[in-house]
This record gives structure tokens, sequence and C-alpha cells, in this order.
């Protein structure tokens, strides 16, 4: 009987999620010739290969695809029943504050890998602005929050990088009129970014809708009566990102950033740690795909 070793199967895993041996060493903290070896030992237990190396990039076999899907379920119920063993030591409470346009795809996969491993911990999810988590951080409401920001303030870990996007409706002609109809929440950290940049470029504008519902917001860019702007990775199914080189200033890059992480308790710091393997993890382009 051959048995799967587990942290060979998580070097598998994390060289499929990130595309290739250098990516994964390095969020593994391991050589790439240690990932290789891993590699190479599995495929020949397995008799079998796992990975196309036909190409620069490294992509997986149909072999490897089937094994990926049970690798990850073999990983998660580990991590279960190391979980369930070891609860006793664990007990408590964290607040995790996040931005609601980038709590997806990471952080449910984070949180259920958490839960796993410390069951009597119960994580509270705090949804708000950047400026709101920035505010409950100081006041001792949140453990640890994640933001949206153009810069990194003191105390705090870049997690990822996003572009910002021009948003309308679907096929939508709101971006051409002037002066321009802006669609924001009150405590959108993205709304002083646009306005600082069409007064650049001289593009006259106007508030469309002051709200501090972002439901409210959404229904007006999507009916086409004003445009907003989104995190790439964020643009919801029933609006488009608007490619209007020229008539609309670029709104640059956004940081996905993470406070609150030093000087923490174990339990919070093993949190911040997969946030961070969450990111690392997770491809720029299944961030966009999200």
């Amino acid at each position: 009987m051959r048995n799967l070793d587990m942290t060979t199967l998580r070097s598998f895993m994390t060289v499929a999620e990130q595309g290739g041996v250098t990516r994964a060493a390095q969020v593994l903290n391991l050589t790439q010739s240690a990932v290789s070896m891993q590699l190479k030992r599995l495929e020949e237990m397995l008799g079998i290969e796992l990975m196309d190396r036909s190409n620069r990039r490294i992509a997986l076999t149909a072999s490897g695809e089937q094994l990926l899907t049970y690798a990850r379920r073999i990983v998660d119920l580990n991590d279960e029943a190391v979980g369930r063993l070891a609860d006793e030591v664990f007990e408590g409470e964290l607040t995790l504050g996040v931005p609601h346009d980038i709590v997806y795809p990471v952080i449910p996969r984070v949180l259920k890998t958490f839960n796993s491993v410390f069951p009597r911990v119960n994580v509270a999810l705090k949804s708000s602005s950047t400026v709101k988590l920035h505010e409950a951080l100081k006041r001792g409401e949140v453990d640890l929050i994640l933001t949206t920001e153009e810069q990194l303030s003191p105390g705090g870990e870049t997690l990822a990088e996003m572009p910002l996007k021009w948003v309308g409706a679907m096929g939508g002609q709101a971006w051409r009129k002037r002066p321009l109809r802006l669609g924001f929440c009150k405590f959108c950290i993205f709304r002083p970014i646009v306005l600082r940049r069409l007064d650049a470029m001289g593009i006259p504008w106007e508030l469309a809708i002051e709200s501090d519902e972002d439901r409210s917001v959404e229904a007006l860019i999507s009916a086409d009566l004003a445009v907003g702007a989104l995190l790439e990775s964020s643009i919801p199914p029933h609006q488009e990102a608007i490619n209007a080189p020229g008539q609309l200033p670029d709104l640059g890059i956004q940081r996905i950033n993470m406070y609150g992480a030093s000087g923490r308790d174990e339990i919070a710091t093993k949190l911040a740690d997969l946030l961070r393997q969450g990111y690392c993890a997770t491809p720029p382009a299944l961030l966009r795909q999200a």
C-alpha cells in the first residue's frame, strides 16, 4: 500500500495554484530544488506524470488535475482532524474587518481553513469601508483589518495589488456626458482619488448620489445614470469596466493592505498567516475573475 505524504501534497497544491515551482517555493519558504524533488517523488510513487513541463509555465496533466481534487480534500480533512484533536488549547473570539469588495474569493477559503484548525475560535466578519475599518481598529473593535488603499500606512503590510477601474452599466453611455455624473458612497476610499484625477484632467463632474448604502449606488450605476470606480476583481456581472483611454483618467493601482497583525496573540497571528498565504496562493488572474 502506497501512502501519500501530506507535505508533498501541500507542495503539489501550491505549485498548481501558483503555476510554477519558483512562486510556490517562495510561498512555502522552501528552495526550488526542494519543491521540485517533492514533485518528482510524488510522480515516482504514483507512477504517473502530474505536470506538463513542455511550456515555460508548468501546467497540470489530466492525472494532475484529478490528483489536485483529491489533494485538497485530503489536506482539508487532515487540518480538520488535527484541529478537532487539539482544539482544547485554542478558544476565544476574533473580529476580522474587510471591505465588501474584497470579501471574495480569498476570505471564505481562509475562514474555512481557520475554522477547521481552530473550531472553538469564533471569527466575526465585519464588512465596512476602509475609513471606518481604520477607525474601528483604533477603537479596539476589530482585531485585524484588510483595506483597499493607494499607499501603505505605518503598521501595515501589502498583501496584493489590483487595478482600480471606471465602471458603468453594460453598454452604458453615462461616461460620455459632461459634467460626468458620479456614484459613490459617502465614505468610499476611491471617491477622493477619482475626484483628484478628474480635476487634474480638467473634466467637469457632479455627484449623482451621496449615500451610505452600496446597493443604492450600484443600482444608479447599473441604470446608466452615473459611473463609479471599483477594483477590477469586484465589478458585478451587471456592470462593466469602461475602456475609454484619453477620455477618462487612468485610476492607477490599489493595494490590499493588512493592519493589526503585529503584537497579537497566537490565534490572531495564525489568522494573519492564513490571510498572507491566501493572497500569495491566489494568482492575480483569479483575483480579477472573482
